[in-house]
């Protein structure tokens, strides 16, 4: 049954907001500074993940126009293949967006404490302001879905003005000196580029924003598909053009000493204390982010406790529509893994934060791409065995499975178990949902 109009409150400019919003956040603004180790060859990393994300938006956008129902991939999975590929599926998305939102929330208090340097100096700090951003963002999620999606369109309009400052401003100074030697690290160009596309693939995540609250969008099957192509194409046109104007200002040691190293692109092109302006637009990157992922945090469990899959209580929606249980025990998870992990340090906490996230969220994407591969080749659905369907079937997968073990074993093996741990809960669930039916 669908679900009445009067809750369908997010149009077109909304979707392409959640999306591109989703994904500028604290990646494009922390992850320079770790890709400084690879040098130039570092871009090829970024374009790797590019034609990656777009390839996963292609698939994704697909399966949306025949299948607008909340939950994205786990809608998509269930659909193909039943409940438990589902719930593995929805399970690792679910913890990505914990870590997810620890560590844009660490991004916000990072660039929060340039404005405040008092913050920068003690762990207790930074994670204190994280969990303030967390719990009043939480708030307005909690209340309602419409004032969130405003609120994302605002910030998404406003944040992309400093990349775009630097991106611009910096190829009048550009210094190909910078570029040579082309990999500066100690590996291989292969291995280098591979490991450069596993990190920017974090600041991709997001790509499927549009496709999991599509009980609240108006015309899914149409506004998901083309606000999510719109999106992710402005994205990556922003992020390969500032990545390229940044590495092109500064040299690479440069920004690997760099805390915020947009911040410090910005005072050698137009002056000192313009950084500010820069911090100022990553905190509200990384806040604006974090405010779409938030919302978007309480929609994968109310999907999967609707079907049973999760205790009941997180099916429920308040009279706005919001899935407000679901909203509240996702940031009680995410205070404690912050609370829990602050003795590693900012930036020992933040690293953990993103292996985390990029290990646990792939089956997403893995069963976005299964799900089309199934529906194209079997002919259901609409979907047609043609070359182009089985190009980006082919492509999707490899592409996923080359992000999944170019992370390393630690990763795979951590994001592994994870995901093993959430077999045990879908029994459980399971069980105690034939005992309530009898």
């Amino acid at each position: 049954m669908n679900p009445p109009e009067n809750t369908r409150s997010l149009g077109l400019v909304t979707v392409i907001s959640l999306v591109a919003g989703g994904m500028i956040g604290s990646g494009i603004f922390t992850l320079p500074s770790v890709l400084a180790q690879f040098g130039g060859i570092s871009l090829l990393g970024w374009l790797v993940a590019a034609i990656g994300a777009w390839i996963l938006a292609y698939v994704m956008s697909a399966l949306s126009k025949v299948i607008p129902e909340t939950g994205g991939s786990y809608a998509y999975t269930k659909a193909a293949f039943g409940e438990l590929p589902a719930f593995v599926v929805a399970w690792g998305f679910w913890l990505s967006m914990w870590s997810t939102n620890a560590a844009i929330a660490l991004t916000f208090s990072g660039y929060f404490g340039v404005f405040f340097p008092e913050i920068s100096q003690s762990p207790w700090f930074s994670v204190t302001v994280a969990l303030l951003a967390i719990w009043g963002l939480t708030l307005l999620n909690s209340l309602s879905i419409r004032s969130s999606g405003n609120l994302q369109v605002v910030t998404t309009l406003l944040k992309v003005l400093p990349i775009l400052v630097v991106a611009f401003g910096g190829i009048l100074f550009i210094d190909l000196d910078n570029f040579i030697p082309f990999n500066t690290s100690q590996e291989s160009s292969i291995q280098a580029i591979t490991t450069s596309s596993v990190l920017c693939f974090y600041a991709f995540m997001g790509i499927e924003s549009a496709t999991i609250p599509s009980e609240n969008i108006k015309q899914p099957e149409k506004t998901i598909s083309k606000g999510t192509k719109i999106g992710v194409g402005l994205v990556i046109f922003l992020y390969l053009f500032s990545s390229f104007s940044l590495f092109g200002v500064l040299s690479p040691a440069e920004v690997a000493q760099s805390q915020a190293p947009f911040s410090d692109a910005a005072n050698l092109i137009f002056g000192i204390n313009t950084g500010y302006a820069v911090a100022a637009g990553a905190c509200l990157a990384s806040f604006g982010a974090l405010n779409g992922w938030i919302l978007l945090q309480g929609q994968i469990p109310y999907s999967m406790a609707k079907d049973g899959l999760l205790p009941r209580a997180l099916a429920y929606k308040n009279p706005t529509g919001a899935p407000s249980v679901g909203v509240i025990v996702s940031s009680v998870m995410i205070t404690i893994l912050l609370l829990f992990n602050q003795s590693k340090g900012f930036s020992g906490l933040y690293e953990f934060m993103v292996l985390l996230t990029t290990t646990t969220s792939l089956a997403f994407y893995f069963g976005a791409v299964l799900a089309y591969g199934y529906f194209s080749f079997t002919g259901r659905l609409g979907f047609k065995r043609d070359w182009k369907a089985m190009i980006y079937s082919f492509l999707g997968l490899g592409f996923t499975a080359w992000i999944f073990f170019g992370a390393g074993w630690d990763s795979v093996i951590l994001g592994v178990l994870a995901l093993l741990f959430g077999i045990p809960v879908f029994w459980l669930s399971k069980r105690n949902g034939h005992r309530q039916a009898r």
